[in-house]
């Protein structure tokens, strides 16, 4: 594994001359594809990332902020010289051999970062299991009895694994949030603003209007460099903990939440209530609609970017997109006002809360093998909210090393992102 589990600190020693480039990423890639299915990563080339790691310079280690960080990149961004699968076979042969780096990619790799491949995910990023008929579901590689959620996977595995220090993951529904609270990892999830088309260049949408990009990490402490190596965030100074008001949802939202996340809720509180903030919860009754806003405008966006080939994808996912081709302009635009009106909602929060703090699901584990029909709505009702929102989150993982899944959304005001970061690191 590599030597250190914070980029900071592998940073520092870099600096003092403690360990190379190379030296880390061998470390990590002799972990890399070490769960039950051996697919974290759905295309990888040691030689590649090797060279890679070769061609930094030692002079450019304090300009370039992820100098020899071992990351891997969601394939659903193009790297040069390897095909973008979006988790499916089919578009992984369609789409052909990347003749240029994605935006993602090209940030990446101007910061020093060494890809270490590129990870498995739910197929197109619209499932939250890691389940996957194409590629083999991805276990989690230190428990092969759990799934990792999704659709960040294999993004997630590779953090949990060693094979890399921080992964880029996509989260439209919770696909950053969910696989971090599971695999006990920190998690960042940006405002909905940051996501341009700029940003998204050479990168595979889902659904435009909830579409973000994030890290999976371990270390809240790396949260701050990692928003700025993506989106040239500003180093913010943390928010003062005692003057913070923090609000859960009420215990009507948490009626179905298993006992070990309420567990892991319970602990954050007591750590915040402990450092003066002061703790509330607030009717999250209007919530209820997420879904229904959600849901037929995410299948509408996805069925226009996938028409055509549908017929090529898993029967759950070409039937979400048949119904979202059947949704008329008529249907879709209450849908929109409804949407415009739940974010109003939503932000009004912000006028009497600095943040909010809920579940990124009701459970702790999904079991490998089990039947997970009904896991996508139960996560999806304490994801979404924030999602058609476009809200910036922290996943704050679960203090309990005997509990280590089932984090908590911390979740800000939109545009907060780097303050947000900056108070996770601090916690």
């Amino acid at each position: 594994m590599p030597a250190a589990s914070s980029i900071s600190v592998l940073r520092q020693q870099y600096l003092g001359d403690e360990s190379t480039p190379l030296a880390e990423l061998d470390a990590a890639l002799a972990h890399a594809n070490s769960n039950a299915g051996h697919n974290v990563y759905l295309a990888q080339n040691q030689d590649w990332s090797r060279n890679e790691a070769r061609s930094l310079r030692r002079e450019d280690i304090a300009r370039q902020i992820l100098w020899g960080i071992p990351v891997s990149l969601k394939d659903c961004f193009d790297l040069t010289g390897f095909a973008t699968s979006c988790g499916s076979t089919f578009y992984r042969d369609h789409h052909g051999i990347a003749t240029a780096d994605s935006a993602v990619a090209a940030r990446l790799r101007s910061a020093g970062a060494v890809i270490t491949g590129k990870t498995h995910l739910h197929q197109l990023a619209y499932g939250i299991t890691g389940e996957s008929t194409d590629f083999g579901d991805c276990l989690q590689p230190l428990n092969a009895a759990h799934l990792p959620g999704g659709s960040s996977s294999g993004a997630a595995s590779s953090v949990q694994e060693g094979s890399a220090l921080a992964a880029i993951g996509t989260d439209t529904g919770g696909s950053v949030r969910v696989p971090a609270a599971l695999c006990g990892l920190a998690g960042y999830r940006s405002s909905l603003t940051l996501n341009t088309p700029d940003v998204w260049r050479g990168g595979y949408h889902l659904a435009s209007s909830f579409d973000t990009i994030g890290w999976l990490y371990r270390n809240l402490i790396d949260g701050p460099l990692l928003g700025h190596a993506l989106f040239d965030l500003p180093f913010a100074a943390a928010p003062a903990i005692d003057r913070l008001r923090i609000a859960t949802p009420d215990e009507s939202f948490l009626h179905d939440c298993d006992a070990d996340v309420l567990a892991t809720l319970h602990l954050w509180q007591s750590r915040l209530q402990a450092r003066q903030a002061t703790l509330s919860t607030f009717d999250a009754a209007f919530w209820a609609d997420a879904m229904s806003i959600l849901a037929p405008i995410q299948a509408s966006e996805a069925a226009a970017l996938h028409q055509g080939h549908f017929h090529h994808f898993e029967p759950a996912i070409a039937e979400r997109l048949a119904w979202g081709a059947s949704l008329s302009a008529t249907e879709l635009t209450p849908l929109h006002h409804q949407l415009d009106a739940f974010r109003a909602s939503t932000n009004a929060l912000f006028e009497s809360l600095d943040y909010l703090l809920l579940p990124c699901a009701p459970m702790s584990a999904l079991i490998a093998g089990a039947d997970h029909a009904s896991t996508r709505a139960r996560i999806l009702r304490y994801t979404s909210p924030i999602s058609l929102a476009g809200l910036p989150v922290v996943t704050l993982p679960s203090p309990d090393p005997q509990n280590p899944a089932g984090g908590l959304q911390l979740v800000g005001p939109l545009g907060s992102d780097a303050a947000l970061l900056a108070l996770s690191a601090s916690l």
